[in-house]
Order: C-alpha cells, then structure tokens, then sequence
C-alpha cells in the first residue's frame, strides 16, 4: 500500500490493526488481568522473549491501540502510554537519569515541568536550565556527565521558539539524547523526528484528545538514538535489538516500577478525539492568529506573544518549522487594566487551566500556574505580573473578537 496522509493513517490506524468482531475502534479492555493455558508462554511473555499482556500496569489491548496510532503519527519506533504528561516526563528522568548525571533543559519550560526538573536536583541530577531559543547557550552549557537536553518546540506562556534544529545537530554530533516536548504544536504541525528528536514527549490531555474530558500522556522513540552506546542502561534490559533498549527501560521503571499507567477508557477517549486533531488544530491555529492581530493593535493590550506575529522574535523560524503557529498566546495589559476584572468580562471565554481544548480558556499566569516560581524566576520567564495566556478554541471567530472588544472596552 502507498504511503497515506496524517488523516487517512490515523483514522484506520485501528483496522490496521485487525480488532475484534470488525470493530472500526479497538473496545475498551477492562481487565486488567489475562489467561494462558501454558504457564511457559506466561512466563515468556514476562521474560519478554514473547510479545503479549501480563498485567493491566504494564500492557492492556485498548492503551496499546492508541500507542500504534501515537507511533504512526509521529512517524515513529515505538510508543509508551502514561497517565498524563508529566507522568511521561518523569517516566523519562526516572528511568534515564542517575545521580551525578547533567541535563540542559529550556529555562522557558512549563511550570510543572520546571518543577520537576528541579526537584530532581534533590537527588543529585544536576541541571542547567538555558535560553534555547539560541542553540550556543545549550553547547555552552553541556558538561561532560551531560546525558540529555530537554526542550518544548513553543514555550508556555510566553511563546518562545526553541532553535529546534540547532539543538537537534548538536544532540547528535555530540551523542546526547534530545528529547522535545511537542503538546503545544501536535504531530499535526510538527515532526520532531525532522530535527533529529531522540524521544518525543506529548501530553495527550491537550490537542490529542482536545475535548478536556481524559487525562494522557506518551513517549515516542524516534529511533534516531544509538541506546546501544547509552552508559544508564540496565543489563536485563539490554535484550532483543538494542533500539528498543531505551523505551524497554522507559516502560519497566515508568510503568511497572513507577505505576503511571494510562487506564483504558480514557486512552479510548483519547484515540477516538485524536481522530479529528488536524480539523480542529487548523480552526484552533486560525482563530489564535485573527485574536493575535486584533490584540496587538489595540489600545488596552501592551504586548502580544504569539509566533504567528511578525514581531515575535523567534517568527521566521517558526514559519520554517511549523504547518502552523499554534493555538497558544498571550497578552499583557496595559497597567490601568486589571487582569482578573478583565478575565471576569470575559462571557464566551472560559477561565480556566487547561489548554487544547475546543473552547478559548484563559488564566492569569503569575497568580496561578507560575506562582510557585517567585517574580523573579518568572521575570527571567518573561511572564509579567499581567500575562495572561490565551489556549484559544474553535468558537466562531467573530464571536471571539466581539468578547475580547467588550471586555476591554
């Protein structure tokens, strides 16, 4: 068969597979145990000398569904489910990294994943967080324990655009594992496999599943990684082509030690939302570049972050690497306006946390998300005391412009 597009692959990513009574979806599996009439396949199958499920924690057919479509999408080896995003994350720190170890990480990352980050320095990982929209403060910071460089393709709040590409040339000139985090663009707007990402990190709550209704997250391994000559890796796992080394071990300290596992009604809703990410991403992308353009040229609005914009500073690099710019944007206020008076105007927009829904949600940043960090932190963030991000949705774009118009009027 001819090489298909991203829609027609994922949509009949499941008959691919072959599931049961002809099922157009793979059912949902809700056992978490499974039978064999030989206890020596049993034991293969633990062994991992034979594919197979021994345990709801570790393998279930519905979560392994969404883990071949995951793969498809991003052009992948192969694929780990986790509960959430940072589970995912995590998963990749705690089975990778040992003490003594380095890690360069993006100083824009998210909240929580800057958190994390930093609570790993308590169990002597070192890190070094960089501006790395600029691939020589990444070269500058790599040491010789260096093990990985962790960036996300568009920061949030602020937007900023990592030197992708750079990174990625370093990583492998270098033999560091680079892991991007691509939530904010999707597999739909960007491969991170093009910039030579070892490990594709996706919180699946956002714009896979895109109706807010199921938490997720994965790991994708490109297979652009030689784990074969990777100093971290656990003999027993070293089984089997040594491509799979590292998500082997990815799954057995993430999964089975960890127990971030991914249940499987949600991974059903998430494969099912997945189904129209690019429909609903493109409409998403198109209002967030109108809204954009609105705000930057009003009166009441003193800065716009959205790559889309000419004035963004890392703009043509993103018109380079992205199908489009994204549905992730903030603004600040001019100082007269009060962020919380202005969200409380707001009557289409929802304030809320998440982002990727099909609704616009909105949230002050400083008060919430990136309160933990201290103003000074966020200062270097470029998060102002008035930022507000912006997960803009799908609503008819009028409507949108009209909410924002009264709002800050």
């Amino acid at each position: 068969m001819s090489k298909q597009g991203f829609d027609t692959t994922n949509l009949h990513s499941d008959r691919a597979d072959h599931p049961e009574h002809g099922s157009l979806h793979k059912p949902i599996h809700t056992s978490i145990a499974f039978e064999y009439a030989d206890a020596r396949e049993l034991a293969a199958v633990f062994q991992g000398r034979k594919s197979g499920y021994n345990y709801g924690r570790q393998q279930n057919p519905t979560v392994n569904a969404l883990q071949n479509r995951i793969t498809r999408m991003q052009q992948g080896l192969t694929t780990v489910a986790f509960a959430t995003g940072m589970a995912a994350i995590g998963s990749i720190l705690f089975a990778l990294l040992r003490q003594g170890d380095h890690v360069v990480a993006s100083a824009f990352l998210f909240g929580n994943t800057n958190s994390l980050f930093s609570t790993f320095t308590n169990f002597g990982v070192e890190v070094s967080f960089v501006d790395a929209t600029a691939v020589g403060n990444v070269q500058a910071a790599v040491k010789s324990n260096t093990r990985l460089v962790f960036v996300e393709t568009i920061a949030n709040p602020a937007t900023q655009v990592a030197d992708l590409q750079g990174i990625g040339a370093l990583c492998s000139e270098l033999g560091l594992i680079y892991v991007v985090d691509n939530t904010i663009t999707t597999p739909w707007l960007f491969s991170p496999k093009s910039v030579g990402a070892s490990l594709i990190v996706n919180s699946l709550s956002k714009y896979f599943g895109g109706h807010g209704d199921a938490l997720g997250g994965a790991v994708t391994d490109t297979g652009l990684y030689d784990w074969s000559n990777y100093p971290n890796l656990y003999d027993n796992y070293k089984t089997g082509p040594a491509a799979q080394w590292g998500m082997t071990q990815i799954k057995k300290k993430g999964l089975r030690d960890f127990g971030a596992t991914l249940a499987p009604e949600p991974a059903h809703n998430l494969a099912v939302g997945s189904e129209t990410m690019s429909l609903r991403v493109d409409r998403a992308c198109q209002n967030a570049m109108a809204l954009a353009q609105f705000c930057e040229q009003h009166p009441r609005v003193r800065k716009v972050n959205y790559p889309g914009l000419p004035s963004h500073a890392q703009h043509e690099r993103a018109a380079q690497l992205f199908r489009h710019f994204g549905a992730l944007m903030s603004i600040e206020l001019v100082d007269e306006l009060d962020c919380f008076d202005f969200l409380n105007k707001l009557n289409c927009v929802v304030s809320s946390s998440n982002l990727g829904d099909t609704r616009t949600l909105a949230i002050p940043v400083a008060h919430t998300i990136f309160f933990e960090m201290g103003a000074a932190r966020r200062a270097s963030m470029g998060i102002a005391d008035s930022l507000i991000r912006l997960a803009v949705g799908i609503e008819d774009i009028d409507d949108l412009l009209s909410d924002f118009e009264q709002a800050l009027a």
